[in-house]
């Protein structure tokens, strides 16, 4: 195993499988699912920017997710796919930091915004007489450079510690990405303290929005099932379970990495965890959203009729 000092500048990513005609095949897939995703967001941040119909909080959350997702698998997908096929599986010190930096950001950043859908919901459904005051604008506004920034801090400090840890093991990190549990054993020092620093900002930006969306949700379908209107219960019910199913795909996966032991830890299973919440969610969100919402299916037909019309 090569050994490194502390004034080594690079890591070596050993990415998310070896090369191969099955990998080869499974890269192009994650290509695919890249590019899906690139426009599924991109037409999702369109649609709710050029609609005035979804000029309303819970499209406007629904924009800033989009983007969180684009950028975050935009951070992880280009640099696996050119380290694949050109070989070159080292990074910069550098570039790690920004990598790393970048995904936590979207990481936390969209913990936040999640649980922040889940309460525009609950208000809506909920206390619908107060969710114009409740869920203004402005409120809103507050709720996305809330989310932004919080999640930017917590990055930045989990980034600046561990460029700064000494590592003085192998460089090779057993990632497709600089993710920072997987850098932590290649340090040379005990890193307990700043593991229970992970655990306490994880459960800060995803157990504990995940149990504030459980317990709003838990209130929203004990109204809907209180609803008399069999329409409005069915739309409430509909644009609920769709939130639910997002939350679902993005918690489950990066809870149960980043809150585990790490005695229990897998690089594999990590890995395999990893393509859940950066590539597949990304991929997904704006699939169940568009596919069950008749607003954003709406939109679609009137911006591609617009489209079709001016060929014309």
């Amino acid at each position: 195993m090569e050994k490194w000092n502390q004034t080594s500048t690079y890591f070596i990513l050993l990415g998310l499988f070896s090369q191969n005609q099955t990998s080869l095949l499974l890269m192009f897939l994650i290509i695919c699912v890249f590019f899906l995703a690139l426009v599924g967001n991109s037409v999702m941040i369109c649609l709710i920017h050029l609609d005035p119909q979804l000029h309303t909080p819970m499209y406007l959350l629904l924009s800033q997710l989009s983007l969180m997702d684009l950028m975050d698998i935009s951070t992880t997908v280009p640099n696996m796919a050119f380290n694949f096929f050109s070989g070159h599986k080292s990074i910069s010190l550098l570039g790690c930091g920004i990598q790393s930096f970048f995904f936590l950001t979207m990481a936390g950043s969209e913990g936040l915004l999640l649980a922040s859908k889940a309460y525009d919901r609950f208000m809506a459904i909920c206390h619908p007489l107060h969710y114009p005051v409740r869920m203004s604008k402005r409120t809103c506004a507050k709720m996305v450079i809330g989310s932004w920034m919080l999640g930017s801090i917590n990055s930045l400090a989990h980034s600046v510690y561990a460029l700064h840890l000494p590592y003085c093991r192998s460089r090779a990190i057993n990632h497709f990405f600089c993710d920072v549990p997987a850098m932590l054993p290649l340090a040379c020092v005990d890193t307990w303290v700043y593991e229970y620093m992970v655990f306490v900002s994880t459960s800060l930006f995803l157990l504990l929005p995940f149990l504030g969306i459980t317990a709003s949700y838990g209130r929203v379908l004990f109204a809907v099932l209180h609803m008399r209107s069999k329409e409005g219960r069915k739309k409430a019910f509909t644009t609920c379970s769709t939130h639910l199913m997002v939350v679902t795909f993005y918690y489950a996966p990066f809870v149960y990495t980043y809150l585990r032991p790490r005695i229990l830890c897998s690089p594999a299973e990590d890995k395999i965890l990893a393509v859940f919440y950066t590539i597949l969610t990304p991929m997904l969100n704006p699939i169940i959203y568009s596919l069950r919402n008749k607003e954003v299916l709406g939109a679609m037909e009137k911006a591609f009729g617009i489209f079709s019309s001016m060929r014309k």
